[in-house]
């Protein structure tokens, strides 16, 4: 084996950069039209049901077969600023609704709470049967005002939040929400069993 370095070609280097991937002028585009906000209405966007159970929108001009819902404040004011998102890998945000209740027909604010409920679906837990600790993973058997229920979290990485002083948001590990509204409601017991996230 030969201990020569191999040069790079004559002339290699930033001027020969491929200009799809350093296309200045492209990003600058790309990031103003990410960083301004469109106010979406009544009276500038229609919204439509597709076949599949989702929902697609036209706005002025541009047509978007499928589109996806969040909520900016999702506790503290679920009806304002809702963004509304493309649907793909990216979710490049759209517009944003100002207020769900005031800005959009009725027809399209419950077309768009459906999606939100789908998105937003959190079971609360109102009875904890058990809750097992093993390898760093916790395993929750539980009865939700869904009926009930066995997932597993992560112990650690925040899969366990708290909203305020007596309200838990438990995260599982396919991303499923759940909701413990007070722990103040809890018998002796269940608390010995959330002792660890709480």
């Amino acid at each position: 084996m030969s201990g020569k370095v191999k040069k790079a070609p004559a002339g290699a280097g930033k001027d020969n950069a491929d200009p799809e991937e350093f296309d200045l002028e492209k990003m600058e585009k790309e990031t103003e039209e990410m960083l301004r906000l469109r106010f979406i209405t009544r009276d500038n966007a229609v919204f439509e049901r597709t076949e599949g159970g989702f929902v697609s929108m036209k706005m002025k001009g541009e047509s978007y077969p499928r589109v996806q819902v969040y909520r900016s404040f999702p506790f503290t004011d679920p009806d304002a600023y809702i963004s509304i998102r493309e649907a793909d890998e990216k979710a490049r945000e759209i517009g944003i609704i100002k207020n769900l209740k005031k800005d959009v027909s009725k027809e399209t604010r419950q077309m768009l709470e459906e999606q939100l409920r789908l998105r937003y679906f959190t079971p609360k837990i109102e009875k904890i049967i058990n809750i097992k600790d093993e390898y760093g993973f916790a395993y929750f058997d539980v009865f939700t005002d869904h009926g009930a229920c066995r997932f597993t979290i992560h112990m650690g990485g925040g899969s366990v939040v708290n909203l305020s002083d007596t309200r838990l948001m438990i995260t599982d590990l396919d991303g499923n929400r759940f909701e413990i509204a007070d722990v103040t409601k809890l018998t002796a017991p269940e608390l010995k069993k959330l002792d660890l996230f709480l």
